[in-house]
């Protein structure tokens, strides 16, 4: 059991751009990294193990060979592994989608749902997103919205700064505005349901798919209710902040400067992206030298550890 640096599926989606290659270090053949998937075990795209006696292994096969214990107690009541963790470059606009909740997803598309949450690490100045609706409208002024291309009118657009927080509960209307690089904390779900796509085709040339009839099912026609912010807290070596926390996943900020003194037990895994600075990882033996977009699992019951540098990281546990 040590910590386990992970090698991330990429993404290479029409409106991504380059940052994750030439700051955060991702790698790929493609010419866009618009995602890279930092903690997977989705079949669209697993994690690879880079350090220890497992290099080389997915993340998936490390865990059928560990067993549930390493996810802790908490993980192991997910009849699936819980979270997929990303990081976002958006170049250009996302399209307006939805994702539906599990009851949903799981009878119509065989997958849990997705509620997630945004993390901006950073943005370009008058960048915006859309979170919700401006008001409530019915569902049959959404469809009318959608067929007359006007639905943009009815949205919520929200400007956004470095460090902002959003909580995108399942069936909440949302999309990424060009100009954002965000971490995404997720349930471990690859569906969306789109709705509006600015009129642009895919590499086939051909508009990209809607999912109209499906969306108009899942989406709260109704503005978007912000997650209450939670105050910092001091530590010998770091300040906490919780960004997030919901019977999925728990998030937390973690800015460095110094020793940070953690404890992955027997609770939960944990899960650490560093997206500012650097910082060297201990635990027992076992030491990382992590730059920005290093992406760590520590197996749940490792223990104790030191996250020692200057810089911010994310830790998420279930």
């Amino acid at each position: 059991m040590y910590p386990m640096q992970l090698i991330a599926p990429c993404k290479d989606y029409l409106w991504g751009g380059t940052r994750l290659r030439e700051e955060f270090g991702k790698t790929s053949d493609k010419e866009k990294i618009a995602e890279s998937w930092e903690l997977s075990c989705h079949k669209d795209g697993v994690s690879r193990i880079a350090n220890g006696k497992y290099a080389g292994m997915l993340l998936t096969e490390y865990l059928e060979h560990a067993g549930k214990a390493v996810l802790g107690t908490r993980g192991a009541a997910f009849r699936y592994f819980p979270v997929l963790i990303k990081l976002i470059d958006a170049k250009d606009n996302l399209s307006v989608q939805v994702h539906p909740d599990n009851e949903y997803a799981l009878r119509v598309e065989g997958e849990y749902g997705k509620t997630e949450m945004w993390y901006i690490v950073d943005c370009e100045p008058g960048a915006k997103l859309i979170y919700g609706f401006a008001q409530e409208i019915t569902k049959e002024e959404f469809r009318r919205r959608i067929a007359d291309n006007t639905l943009l009118e009815a949205v919520h657009q929200v400007p956004v700064h470095k460090g902002d927080v959003f909580f995108i509960a399942a069936g909440t209307l949302h999309a990424i505005g060009a100009g954002i690089l965000i971490a995404e904390i997720q349930q471990n779900s690859n569906t969306t349901y789109r709705v509006y796509d600015y009129g642009r085709v895919g590499a086939d040339g051909k508009p990209r798919a809607l999912h109209i009839d499906k969306a108009a099912e899942v989406t709260r026609l109704a503005p978007a209710k912000p997650y209450p912010a939670s105050p910092p807290r001091e530590h010998a070596g770091y300040t906490e902040t919780l960004l997030a926390g919901c019977e999925y996943f728990t998030a937390r900020r973690l800015d460095l400067h110094g020793a940070a003194k953690l404890d992955a037990d027997q609770a939960s895994f944990h899960h650490i992206l560093l997206t500012e600075g650097h910082a060297v990882l201990t635990a027992g033996e076992d030491t990382l030298t992590l730059e920005k977009g290093a992406s760590v699992f520590l197996p749940a019951g490792l223990g104790t550890y030191t996250l020692d540098g200057t810089g911010q990281a994310i830790l998420t546990t279930v």
